[in-house]
């Protein structure tokens, strides 16, 4: 099964004076059809935003975190992680309990 990643916004916050947004929330949910992951994550936009805040769309947030964490090498080692703990899910390699 492959797996897919999913970006979200899941909050922004941001300076009432001018509307510029200077911290964004995001999720990443990763899922495979049977077993699903997740990370939640904040980065700082350090006002660099230019968009007015009415204009901004999920998608042009997304770049700016996905840039702010690092660009697509950083996007890719979260998705690893994520993938990482599906892979355990699936096979599992660790196990706890008693034999009682």
């Amino acid at each position: 099964m492959s797996t897919t990643f999913t970006w979200k916004i899941a909050n922004l916050e941001r300076t009432t004076a001018d509307g510029k947004v200077n911290i964004a929330h995001y999720t990443v949910r990763a899922e495979n059809g049977t077993y699903s992951a997740g990370a939640y994550g904040s980065v700082g936009l350090n006002g660099e935003v230019t968009v007015p805040f009415a204009d901004l769309t999920e998608e042009i947030t997304l770049g700016w975190v996905k840039e702010a964490l690092g660009g697509e090498e950083k996007v890719a080692e979260i998705e690893a992680a994520l993938q990482a703990q599906i892979d355990e899910q699936t096979t599992p390699t660790k196990a706890a309990g008693v034999p009682w």
